[in-house]
């Protein structure tokens, strides 16, 4: 608080998230029924006593094959209570330090309390938002693909902007990022890149970012300079579980090897250790040139090949679920979904959800949590 600064703790227009009297606040039965709604606490309490007793049966560990997914849901349910009661917790702690700071009018102790209480808002609405990637591979990693659209050096420096967006994304968030494919521009940018978010929830977060994104901007390339519009498309993926079967015969397969281009150290134009998959029934093509044995590139291409598969028969389901529903609402994927605008005005605009930034260079440096909760938050309420 600065110095000198008159300060009145009982009145709520110096503080305004103070609660209306001198008592902490009390959840109502029907905020106590709203939340119940979302996050059911004794469900999940139960649940976990169920799989305790599982685990702790005999036999458990004579089917390994059977053991992760369930070991797997226990985590993910003692660590949503782990987190519910830790929140909970806090609530009742800053409850009770902020009645006995109003009492005594304690006017450092009440400028601590609003900054825990931003600290908790922000953490509330972190875990309020973790509960609705509920989907069934939403708790996985990402695999995300970023191409760029037709216009040369244009759309590939575009590319590599939004590499960078995601790479700051995933930094900011504490996941670990793995390039799987690189392929450099012509001249600037990159043509195609394909790397691995693996995080708590990766998947979840970023399914969002599916679709075209659009540039506009003053030519850097040109020397007359006009505007230009470039496009680039960004697909993602859920990296499948083992326990996740999709089933490829190899005589579907097409295999090719071939030396690696680009950077990537010694190994590169020397060994021919990159690998292109091509999957025939369906037409997909991955590649991996990343690693310098030829078998880790094929582990890592089969990989993304496994997803790509399964994402496409979900994205078939979907379809289907579309024609019934008949929704106009929902964008076709591949479709545009967002526009950055760097002339003549600044702004980003996500056309599903109608939400404008003016901050580009935040957004462009990670800054996407508001499109990804607006996005988020969205799905939930047309499920409702």
């Amino acid at each position: 608080m600065a110095a000198g600064r008159a300060f009145d703790p009982l009145k709520r227009r110096n503080r305004p998230w103070l609660p209306r009297s001198n008592k902490p606040c009390r959840t109502s039965a029907a905020d106590s029924n709203r939340s119940r709604s979302i996050f059911d606490l004794p469900a999940l309490e139960r649940r976990l006593q169920e799989l305790e007793s599982i685990i702790a049966g005999p036999g458990f560990w004579d089917a390994p094959e059977k053991t992760k997914p369930l070991l797997k849901e226990r985590t993910a349910i003692a660590d949503k209570l782990d987190r519910f009661k830790n929140l909970q917790q806090e609530i009742e702690d800053n409850g009770e330090l902020l009645e006995m700071a109003l009492e005594e009018s304690d006017d450092d102790t009440l400028s601590e309390i609003e900054v825990g209480l931003q600290d908790l808002d922000a953490g509330i609405a972190k875990f309020s938002l973790s509960l609705m990637l509920d989907g069934q591979n939403d708790g996985s990693n990402a695999i995300v693909s970023i191409n760029a659209g037709a216009g040369g050096t244009e759309a590939q420096d575009w590319a590599e902007m939004l590499f960078r967006m995601y790479a700051r994304w995933v930094e900011r968030h504490g996941y670990q990022s793995d390039i799987i494919d690189f392929q450099p521009g012509d001249e600037a940018g990159i043509k195609s890149v394909t790397f691995m978010a693996a995080g708590e929830n990766a998947y979840g977060y970023l399914k969002s970012e599916r679709g075209v994104h659009r540039l506009v901007r003053i030519s850097p390339f040109n020397a007359s300079g006009k505007r230009h519009t470039s496009f680039a498309s960004v697909f993602v993926y859920p990296e499948l579980d083992q326990e996740i079967n999709v089933d490829i015969e190899e005589k579907d397969l097409r295999v090719d090897v071939f030396r690696a281009s680009g950077a990537g150290g010694q190994h590169v134009n020397k060994t021919s250790s990159a690998v292109r998959i091509t999957h025939l029934p369906s037409g997909i093509v991955v590649q991996c040139q990343q690693e310098k044995s030829q078998h880790r590139n094929r582990d890592l291409a089969m990989k993304v090949l496994k997803s790509r598969l399964y994402e496409q028969e979900m994205q078939k389901q979907e379809a289907e679920m579309q024609k019934v529903h008949d929704s106009k609402d929902d964008i076709a994927w591949g479709s545009q979904i967002r526009s950055y605008v760097l002339h003549p005005y600044q702004m980003v605009k996500d056309h599903r959800i109608n939400l404008d930034i003016g901050n580009v260079n935040e957004v462009l440096d990670g800054g996407l949590d508001p499109f990804i909760d607006g996005w988020l938050l969205s799905q939930r309420k047309e499920r409702r």
